[in-house]
């Protein structure tokens, strides 16, 4: 099936669909899901993050390989494509609902909303496509295992956290099912209330509120102070090669105007992507600086420019984020998208899944100097952002932020997939949860083989890393 249909709520009854979903356990039983076996035929896994690396700026591919070289953990972070080829040679039920594609635990953040609450959501959206709704669960649960090998969690305290995730996601999703459809769509997390309802632990929760301040000063007010400094009398961004670099040093002469005059086009085109309210906003701001910014890690290589846009009398600022949009690590797998646009693809779907959403979101497609044409989806910087600190968590804490991303993912396929169906597969039982557990262990191993395999690539030659950035 391809990705233009996302297979949601149908014309069909409550009662059928309830059936639907019962019937699609005869496809693919529950407890199938536990299921991992590496196939005979299965692709190299360097060969495919070198395939990655053939579109990507090349002096920053070693920079990628660098960060994944870190642990296990960074490297599953950057191994999306991986999990998907072998996802798809796993059982699932036939439902549909549109995905994050990446939806690992650290794919997951606090953020400002437009009514400027703090709430918690799913913040990148770089593969998102329609597909099979369990692909995203999957890929959670084992970020969750992955992450307790990388904090020493035992194998019980790593069961408890996963089976917490996947209970969290598979409770959510029946909560959703008998909810009207505009509920659904209200649904978000505010985070202190969330705090409040999944925390007894006093202490847990005063070290949340102070990353919930601390999240609050991160703006673009704060990005001014880092990542600029004044010359002749205007602000102008730092460079700090290769992660931040200024135009002027990637270019030069009359290169580096015309790629200035580029950019001031292609706001407008990004503008055009926008509601007219929103496009309204952005013509109070005008264009002041530009460079390219090494972001994540999936997503090294891939070209993101940062720009300074300023408002009232030169103050004021706005930094917005421009990223490139490539095809998702689904579409191999599930089918192409229906937007031609790959950033329009990102910024649909980030809409769809997200309960609030950057009010500045928006596309366009450019051709570079070097006269290739590449699609960028546009958001701001920095509003209000904040994630977890993975590499101090405790059991208990990873317990609990397991169970705010399950809500959370639950919610973001409620949306789009049919939910009644969905709930209807999973059940009372905790058949789907124990699956998951196992399943995540065993794809935990393979995850450590495919780590050694690119320690083995680097020592060999064969592949060029750069560490410590």
């Amino acid at each position: 099936m391809g990705a233009t249909a996302i297979g949601g709520p149908s014309r069909m009854s409550v009662a059928e669909r309830k059936a639907a979903g019962k019937a699609a356990r005869e496809q693919a039983p529950r407890s199938s899901h536990a299921e991992w076996g590496p196939a005979r035929d299965r692709p190299d896994p360097i060969a495919l993050l070198e395939r990655q690396a053939l579109t990507r700026v090349p002096e920053l591919v070693p920079v990628r390989y660098g960060r994944m070289l870190v642990s296990p953990f960074t490297f599953f972070r950057g191994a999306a494509l991986l999990m998907a080829s072998d996802l798809a040679t796993t059982p699932d039920s036939g439902i549909l609902a549109q995905l994050c594609g990446d939806a690992h635990l650290s794919n997951f953040g606090a953020f400002a909303s437009p009514d400027r609450h703090l709430v918690f959501d799913l913040n990148d959206f770089d593969e998102t496509l329609p597909g099979p709704w369990e692909w995203d669960v999957k890929r959670l649960a084992v970020s969750m295992t992955v992450g307790g090998r990388d904090r020493g969690f035992d194998d019980k305290q790593r069961r408890k956290i996963v089976q917490g995730t996947v209970r969290a996601y598979r409770e959510a999703m029946r909560e959703f099912a008998v909810m009207e459809n505009l509920a659904v769509w209200y649904a978000r997390m505010d985070l202190e209330d969330a705090l409040a309802a999944y925390s007894a632990n006093v202490e847990q929760v005063k070290r949340a509120k102070k990353s919930i301040v601390k999240a609050r000063t991160r703006d673009s007010m704060q990005s001014l102070e880092k990542l600029t400094a004044t010359r002749n009398g205007a602000p102008q961004i730092i460079s700090d090669p290769p992660l931040i670099v200024r135009v002027d040093e990637l270019v030069q002469g009359s290169s580096r105007d015309e790629l200035v005059r580029q950019v001031r086009g292609l706001l407008d085109a990004y503008a055009a992507s926008m509601p007219d309210d929103r496009r309204a906003l952005l013509d109070q701001f005008h264009f002041a600086d530009v460079a390219r910014k090494v972001v994540g890690v999936g997503s090294v290589g891939t070209r993101a420019w940062i720009c300074l846009m300023l408002g009232r009398e030169g103050g004021d600022p706005l930094f917005l984020q421009a990223k490139e949009a490539e095809a998702s690590v689904l579409e191999e797998f599930v089918g192409a998208s229906r937007y031609d646009n790959s950033g329009q693809r990102v910024v649909v779907g980030q809409h769809l899944m997200q309960g609030a959403s950057d009010i500045l979101l928006g596309w366009l497609h450019v051709t570079g100097l070097d006269d290739r044409e590449r699609d960028f989806y546009v958001r701001q910087l920095k509003d209000w952002k904040g994630s977890a600190e993975i590499e101090v968590m405790l059991p208990k804490g990873m317990e609990i932020y397991g169970r705010l991303c399950g809500w959370t993912l639950a919610r973001a396929h409620a949306r789009s997939g049919d939910r009644i169906q969905i709930a209807s597969y999973l059940g009372n039982g905790e058949a789907f949860d124990a699956a998951l557990a196992e399943f995540s262990e065993t794809y935990a191993d393979q995850n450590e083989r495919d780590y050694e395999a690119l320690v083995s690539a680097v020592k060999s030659g064969r592949i060029v890393s750069q560490t410590g950035l």
